[in-house]
């Protein structure tokens, strides 16, 4: 059985009322605009059958017109459809396990995975590779889309991800993220220097005013949450690169890469934070070299400090830095020397 594409999304409601309150820097913006980049896990022309169905509500006054715009301070009330949670099928895709007994399994995700599937991507991620190598050994407290998996890692972040093999232990593992005594750190690459040998940025993040695939600092608490970033520079590379020690006290989404980028210093290859998507040779050593070094934002989830959920035992899981990372900080090096 394959997972559903937005197109096959139920039509009856069967959720309740959300509630978005506009934000004044959002006046102007398109009624599915808005709604887009709030919920991103529905795709545009769907959101736009839910308001012209009538699911929508402005102040209480129902809005039919995708194309309505926004003047800012509205309360708006939207009925979206539960989308469906059907099992991804499996596929015979190798995984890199770090460790396995009877109740979890620690992966170290490859960069380009996507972790479970989602609006346009619907095969090739890792849920479906833990169906094909542990099928219903798995905890179902996530729902069948997302078997085992106890939190997430962006698509082209690379890294430990925890899975839970019962439901007992997903709500082990889960309550310790929610509760923060899980510790994080990731190594990351960066364009620019930071100033300080060690910084804390602590900035609230929400969901971008105008790009629905992005986030952004924003400090209108209603539209945004606390986050918090402690890095520490491991090592630099003249004025131009670093290498960082990154430990996220929060776990906002792209928490880390809105932060780098908020203090000038953007994860290398970031395409949407750092503006750049891959990184030559050439480019390093101002020569005519092509030769590709990375294709992808250099953040890897390096290590992870958890209380294994039977035992209470602190284990801490390490995935090695993948092959790419590695290649750039070689010629970061070299050419630094």
């Amino acid at each position: 059985m394959t997972a559903q594409g937005p197109s096959e999304l139920p039509t009856s409601p069967a959720e309740q009322p959300r509630r978005l309150v506009v934000a004044p820097e959002d006046a102007g913006t398109r009624l599915d605009v808005y709604l887009a980049a709030h919920f991103p896990e529905y795709s545009r022309t769907h959101l736009r059958r839910v308001i012209s169905a009538g699911g929508v509500t402005i102040d209480a006054v129902r809005r039919g017109k995708p194309a309505y715009r926004l003047c800012g301070g509205e309360e708006i009330d939207v009925v979206l459809p539960e989308i469906p949670r059907e099992a991804p099928q499996p596929e015979k895709i190798p995984l890199d396990v770090v460790y396995e007994d009877d109740f979890m399994v620690a992966v170290n995700k490859p960069p380009a995975m996507v972790v479970h599937p989602s609006r346009g991507h619907w095969s090739g991620t890792l849920a479906a590779a833990l169906q094909y190598h542990y099928g219903p050994s798995l905890s179902s407290t996530g729902g069948p889309t997302r078997p085992g998996i106890v939190h997430r890692l962006d698509r082209d972040t690379s890294g430990i991800i925890v899975v839970a093999r019962t439901d007992q232990d997903h709500a082990r593992l889960s309550a310790q993220f929610a509760e923060r005594t899980v510790q994080k750190e990731y190594f990351a690459v960066v364009a620019g220097c930071p100033d300080r040998d060690r910084d804390r940025i602590d900035q609230p993040i929400g969901t971008h005013p105008h790009q629905r695939e992005k986030m952004a600092i924003r400090h209108d608490e209603r539209v945004s949450r606390p986050a918090e970033t402690f890095y520490e520079v491991v090592e630099r590379f003249g004025d131009s690169f670093a290498a960082l020690r990154v430990q996220p006290k929060t776990g906002r989404t792209h928490q880390i890469r809105v932060h780098l980028a908020h203090v000038g210093c953007p994860v290398l290859c970031d395409r949407q934070y750092g503006g750049r998507s891959r990184l030559t040779r050439g480019e390093l050593r101002h020569s005519d070299d092509d030769t590709i070094l990375l294709e992808r934002q250099a953040l890897h989830a390096h290590r992870l400090m958890v209380d294994h959920p039977r035992s209470g035992e602190r284990m801490e899981l390490v995935a090695p830095l993948p092959e790419d990372i590695c290649r750039v900080l070689e010629e970061l090096r070299a050419i630094s020397q």
